[in-house]
């Protein structure tokens, strides 16, 4: 049985949100005036060209960047109005991140990254947490990686240990900001297939910032950012759609 969205609420949200870059004539206006929701699990390509606001609308989104108005909720909490610590807890347990530099930790082998949001929480995964985990990493391929560092895996396969990290508390939410940026065209497709899958078969809602057309047409849905504002919500697209839209837009500026 496949999840479907429909009636499962909304992931994150954000409402009439604006954010600018310094002040007077030389202020710049990354976001002007932004309401829109991430479903339940949904996989959503934010795109845009360079400067359009993408990943300024990620990073509020995650609460990892203030607004300079308007308000942002992961599921029901706003987090508008939280405190730093209140923040950082809340992105430790209900989101996950995956980043185009992968961003693991050196010293660590794999396992120990996978894990390490539970060690930054002070806990051990719980044994439905731990059958879970487990799942991931035979899902992922990673079974027989575990004991290696990063240095001594594949960009592919550090990405894949990046995304079971990212899913290892099934967070709310998993934020992917490029994350096929580092990666050759098959492990670009793999690691697009495993964030689809994970969307379709664990109900995981997943919002993917990337400026690629071929890994937006893995979503289910795609928002086009333009000048700050949201020019475009289409449901799932192929990629020469994609292409065909952001040049058609690029011609009209």
């Amino acid at each position: 049985m496949e999840i479907t969205t429909t009636d499962l609420g909304l992931a994150a949200r954000v409402h009439s949100l604006t954010k600018t870059y310094g002040t007077g004539e030389t202020g710049v206006r990354a976001l002007d005036g932004v309401t829109v929701g991430i479903r339940r699990g949904e996989f959503t390509a934010i795109m845009g060209p360079s400067g359009s606001g993408k990943s300024t609308l990620m990073h509020i989104m995650a609460g990892l960047d203030a607004a300079t108005s308007g308000r942002a909720w992961i599921g029901d909490t706003e987090i508008t109005a939280l405190s730093d610590l209140e923040l950082t807890i809340l992105r430790r347990r209900r989101i996950g991140f995956v980043f185009q530099a992968f961003n693991l930790v050196p010293t660590l082998d794999a396992l120990a990254n996978i894990l390490l949001p539970f060690d930054l929480d002070g806990r051990r995964p719980t044994a439905l947490e731990r059958a879970r985990i487990d799942n991931l990493i035979d899902t992922l391929g990673l079974r027989q990686r575990l004991t290696h560092r990063p240095h001594e895996l594949s960009g592919g396969q550090q990405q894949r240990v990046a995304i079971a990290r990212a899913l290892a508390t099934a967070p709310d939410l998993v934020f992917a900001d490029e994350p096929t940026g580092n990666l050759d065209s098959r492990s670009s497709r793999e690691v697009l297939a495993l964030l689809a899958a994970a969307s379709r078969q664990h109900g995981q809602s997943i919002a993917m910032v990337t400026h690629d057309p071929v890994a937006a047409a893995h979503a289910d849905r795609v928002l086009f950012l333009g000048d700050g504002r949201v020019v475009a919500d289409k449901p799932k697209q192929t990629a020469e759609q994609v292409s065909a839209f952001m040049l058609a837009a690029e011609v009209a500026a």
